[in-house]
């Protein structure tokens, strides 16, 4: 590289600042909102807005109750739902108290739920009223679970209560009856920023899902400096159409900044159902999307998408894949030119390392380092040489946005955040080169890493779960494109039969039996391939280049 940071030059030149460290809370930007602009539109759900004095009310409501149940400064809380209001009421009141958040995806198997609660320590949990069969499903629950809160998708909307689930273990506490008589006053904890506010988890390339602990400082901060690329386009309130769910980090930070920018965000409870999307956003149309390429496409090939208004919209963000040129050419025809802005980024960067100007866009780049970041191209051998303009390596990102480490995972933690020439440095095992400017070139993936449907499928932790059965000797998981989705992956299984199970004739139907029983739909493999042997390097590892050549 010329210069150490050459992206600096295009900040310069775009107006882009760096934020700094910004030592704040969610719920204290709500606060202040809800005093100064009360009456300010701030949630729109199922065609019913909440403005910014509601939605403190009862997110203080909420804070009130979780008191009432045991939780304190310090105790987890679980978010086990889709884009409902109870989610980021939540998220508000885990910050009022000071204690912590981890958000479960709704698509998670009985088992993998179970896990999650049991590392992160999950003390209650609000969960879905349509996830009940999951959540009754779990067994073993652990002592710690002191309570299960059950939200309907009607709570706000004056509709009849859910009905409550059985549990053997925790109590289980319909929303409504939890908020019944709470008063929407509540005095926030002092609150450390550098004290965690969420665990998210992730997915490894070796291991089970690892939980990325995220200080307010690091998700508020970074909140901005995403933003700062396009702080010029945040001069009026903005109108968030988001389809990320909140579990994932991309969408609990899509709440976060819309919250600190004071903007109206909308809670799309199905990102798959685009025709109710493009009622919504027909209704209040936005001035910033976010979405993966995947969904882009299927709203596009909705007639009612190029019906809402995008005269306002000023920027359409994507990332976890790459957007190809026939959906950017057929995006910008809908939504006007100059508008898409990619992002990059891993739940332990906070999550956004990489943004791309959309004013100064690079064909076939990811962006630029987020402002206030640093990134350098590493050798993949050390991780301490910084490679030339246009090699690939390794790319590193350091800064205010990094995770404090993954929970209970030392090893791991030093693993991955790194000391460097006086920084730390996360050390995202994405493959990638820089050019002359700084933009950031993607090479591939972190080679055991599939996209499927803009979720990350980590191929050892598939393996490691299919490897329980004792029909399997030994598997792999070798991703391939999809020609029918471009940028996604299809799961491919590779399998070697234990010697007694070698002449089953119902070996694929029993493996996808277990596999719909032990994981979330987006991991099931398939394509299920049974060879007579898995190929092994010389060291005995299983030979993937091999596989990968046979597909």
């Amino acid at each position: 590289m010329p210069t150490s940071q050459p992206w600096l030059k295009i900040y310069d030149e775009l107006g882009i600042k760096s934020p700094g460290t910004v030592s704040r809370t969610m719920a204290s930007f709500l606060e202040d909102h809800a005093k100064n602009s009360s009456d300010a539109d701030a949630l729109h759900y199922c065609g019913k807005s909440f403005s910014y004095a509601i939605y403190n009310g009862e997110a203080n409501k909420l804070a009130n109750a979780l008191r009432d149940e045991g939780v304190r400064k310090g105790d987890v809380v679980g978010l086990h739902m889709p884009n409902i209001p109870q989610y980021v009421l939540a998220l508000a009141a885990i910050s009022k108290l000071g204690a912590i958040g981890t958000g479960i995806s709704p698509i998670l198997a009985p088992g993998e739920v179970l896990a999650q609660i049991k590392d992160a320590n999950v003390k209650v949990v609000l969960s879905f009223s349509e996830l009940t069969p999951v959540t009754v499903a779990i067994k073993d629950i652990p002592t710690g679970l002191k309570a299960v809160i059950i939200c309907g998708p009607r709570d706000y909307l004056d509709a009849p209560q859910v009905e409550l689930p059985e549990y053997i273990g925790p109590a289980s506490i319909r929303f409504t009856d939890l908020m019944d008589g709470q008063s929407d006053q509540f005095q926030s904890e002092p609150v450390d920023p550098e004290s965690i506010f969420m665990i998210q988890y992730t997915g490894g390339t070796t291991g089970p899902p690892k939980g990325a602990m995220l200080s307010h400082r690091s998700l508020v901060t970074n909140a901005f400096q995403a933003s700062a690329t396009h702080e010029a386009l945040l001069e009026r309130p903005i109108v968030l159409g988001s389809a990320f769910p909140l579990f994932h980090v991309a969408g609990l930070t899509n709440a976060i900044t819309t919250c600190i920018y004071k903007g109206l965000y909308h809670l799309i409870p199905d990102p798959r159902n685009v025709s109710h999307y493009c009622e919504m956003m027909k209704l209040v149309p936005p001035t910033h999307i976010v979405a993966v390429p995947a969904l882009y496409e299927m709203w596009m090939a909705n007639p009612a998408f190029k019906e809402i208004d995008f005269s306002q919209l000023k920027v359409a963000h994507t990332g976890a894949a790459p957007v190809t040129q026939s959906t950017l050419n057929a995006l910008n025809t809908i939504i006007g030119e100059n508008k898409i802005a990619d992002g990059f980024g891993m739940t332990e960067a906070g999550p956004t390392h990489v943004v791309h100007p959309n004013m100064r866009y690079k064909k076939g780049s990811v962006g630029l380092p987020v402002a206030g970041a640093d990134m350098r191209i590493v050798d993949l051998e050390t991780g301490l040489k910084t490679m030339p303009v246009g090699e690939p390596g390794e790319i590193i990102t350091s800064g205010p946005h990094l995770m404090s480490g993954y929970l209970g995972r030392p090893k791991a933690t030093v693993e991955a955040l790194r000391e460097l020439d006086g920084k730390i440095w996360m050390y995202t095992g994405d493959v990638g080169y820089v050019d002359e400017e700084g933009y950031l070139f993607l090479c591939d993936r972190a080679k055991d890493m599939l996209i499927v449907g803009g979720y990350k499928v980590f191929s050892v932790e598939v393996e490691d779960k299919l490897c329980a059965m004792p029909a399997i000797a030994s598997c792999a998981i070798i991703g391939t494109p999809d020609e029918k989705r471009p940028g996604n992956d299809v799961v491919n299984l590779y399998v070697e039969l234990a010697q007694n199970f070698k002449n089953d004739p119902d070996a694929k139907n029993r493996i996808v039996a277990f596999c719909r029983e032990n994981m979330a739909a987006y991991k099931i493999p398939k394509a299920i391939h049974l060879i007579d042997e898995i190929p092994l390097t010389a060291v005995g590892k299983i030979d993937k280049k091999a596989l990968r050549k046979a597909v």
